[in-house]
């Protein structure tokens, strides 16, 4: 049965010092007389992961748009960084959005730019920093991720696996502290696939990002949920998460414009046997 996640004190907690930096409260939005989301209610801590699943037009992607600014909903209060955006002008969420990197399903790269310039296009074009401290951040961003001998290459010269990652690096190019990603692994193989799930637990746990993730990929969300990074003695580790470190990776499943569960990847496998609509959708 849907669960009703109302937290009494969600605006104060909302704007207070050390408060979670994406509050949606009791957001509702309808297309025509469809309903997309109902009643939705969430927070993301700093620092942490938020996957969203649910069925095919279940209101994931929506909440992506929703928290860029890019929709506004009909009822209930948004929050990023501790403004509220929902009632905010076009020119107001600017700002908001230059601490917001979005990583696109199928990676969205422009075609006609190499990939120093796809990395740096907000940094050349719409923050208009020089070309010198753009060029390095570049260098250092695909330097992150693996590929800085790729930064002249053309996108159709990288695999699918380095396009998203390529992809990731621009979201991330801008510095933001909240990363949305949306299917980033979808027509992946499982071991490239891989590959985009380091990247955003790297980020995670080594830049401090906080992630929104959409996914219908049950593997890699369980994999980002469950995973860490460090580094020991220079070299990076990837490793099973602890009990406590993967409690901070919540998943939230929607259904019919709802949250049908909130918790824990644990608590979402011990929901499944006693929930038919999480089981089939694990199944």
């Amino acid at each position: 049965m849907a669960q009703t996640y109302r937290r009494p004190a969600l605006i104060d907690e909302a704007l207070a010092f050390g408060g979670p930096i994406i509050v949606f409260d009791r957001v509702h939005l309808s297309f025509d007389e469809k309903v997309i989301l109902r009643n939705v209610s969430f927070t993301l801590q700093t620092g942490h992961t938020k996957v969203f699943l649910g069925a095919s037009g279940a209101g994931k992607s929506t909440i992506l748009r929703l928290t860029l600014g890019l929709l506004k909903p009909d009822a209930g209060r948004i929050f990023v960084n501790g403004e509220r955006i929902d009632d905010m002008e076009e020119e107001q969420l600017m700002n908001v959005r230059n601490d917001l990197g979005m990583v696109f399903q199928e990676g969205a790269l422009f075609d006609s730019l190499t990939v120093r310039e796809n990395v740096g296009y907000k940094l050349y074009e719409e923050l208009n920093w020089p070309v010198e401290k753009a060029d390095v951040r570049v260098a250092e961003v695909l330097g992150f991720i693996g590929l800085g001998e790729y930064i002249d290459r053309m996108p159709s010269e990288l695999s699918g696996g380095q396009r998203r990652r390529v992809a990731i690096a621009r979201a991330m190019a801008a510095k933001p502290r909240i990363l949305l990603y949306d299917e980033p692994t979808t027509g992946l193989d499982p071991i490239t696939a891989t590959t985009v799930d380091e990247e955003i637990v790297k980020l995670r746990d080594l830049e401090g990002v906080s992630s929104v993730l959409v996914t219908h990929q049950l593997r890699d969300a369980f994999y980002v949920a469950e995973h860490t990074a460090s580094r020991r003695n220079g070299e990076l580790d990837f490793e099973r998460a602890d009990r406590h470190k993967a409690n901070e990776a919540e998943f939230i499943m929607l259904k019919e414009g709802g949250i049908a569960f909130e918790g824990s990847a644990e608590e979402l496998r011990a929901a499944a046997a006693r929930d038919s609509y999480i089981n089939a959708f694990l199944s």
